[in-house]
């Protein structure tokens, strides 16, 4: 195990592919950490519009993605109409077959309700043997873009809102994997600053797509000036030259079920 620490959900299926289309891209190599083989099945979990499903399908491996949203699994099923798609929610999921893998990408953190009934899911999902691997949100993930959110809400009088994620540190995480019937082979948490390149309006956009719901409890007439004075208390920690960066911090593992 090395650990690196350095110093039901609205969603909008095209916007994430589009203006937020990093989220796939920076899932690349978690794909070799899989190592997919051909004949080998897999289970994509939380697989969004089915970017990483296809990946590891070109590898020669017979995939299925499940995801809670149904808007994004009809993007997957349209965009990829050669694989297999469903929705399903991470808490509670069965599979007819057992699988030799379980793979998920920023996904994790949203099946926030229970995460050891993820756990045991994907245990029940996987032959003896097989294995889960994994990158999720990690504890530190959006801290400036969360802390900015918190004071905007407080500032405006409005109650404070209760954040959809979790984001477990390392060590907790690998108490729950074990517990959960796992083997953890390998743990990293690490920073990964992220540009949001296609985010003209910076931290507001991110809390657009990532946090829409909240939005819906706010007055309408407060919504805009809320997300103004997001960025003028983001902007310090998160804003560059360059641009808007997200400040990403993540959990990556691989684990073996017993």
């Amino acid at each position: 195990m090395r650990y690196e620490t350095p110093s039901p959900t609205r969603w909008n299926a095209r916007a994430y592919d589009s203006s937020f289309g990093y989220v796939s891209p920076v899932g690349a190599p978690l794909v070799d950490l899989l190592d997919p083989r051909p004949g080998e099945r897999v289970l994509d979990l939380g697989c969004g519009t089915g970017v990483m499903t296809a990946e590891i399908a070109a590898r020669g491996a017979h995939v299925l993605g499940i995801d809670g949203s149904h808007a994004m699994i009809e993007q997957a099923i349209a965009h990829h109409p050669g694989l297999d798609f469903t929705v399903g929610d991470g808490h509670d999921f069965t599979v007819a077959q057992s699988y030799d893998a379980v793979f998920s990408n920023a996904a994790l953190h949203w099946m926030s309700r229970d995460p050891d009934a993820v756990i045991d899911c994907v245990r029940e999902a996987l032959r003896p043997g097989g294995r889960f691997v994994a990158e999720m949100g990690g504890a530190g993930n959006c801290a400036a873009l969360t802390s900015a959110m918190l004071t905007a809400w407080r500032e405006h009088g409005l109650r404070e809102p209760e954040l959809p994620w979790y984001f477990p540190g390392p060590a907790e995480y690998a108490l729950r994997l074990e517990k959960g019937g796992f083997t953890v082979r390998l743990l990293e948490h690490f920073d990964r600053p992220t540009p949001l390149d296609e985010c003209p309006d910076g931290a507001a956009d991110w809390v657009r797509l990532f946090a829409g719901r909240l939005l819906d409890q706010v007055p309408p007439a407060t919504v805009e000036p809320l997300l103004r004075r997001v960025n003028e208390l983001a902007a310090p920690a998160l804003r560059r030259e360059s641009g808007w960066m997200a400040d990403y911090v993540r959990l990556r593992f691989a684990a073996e079920r017993h």
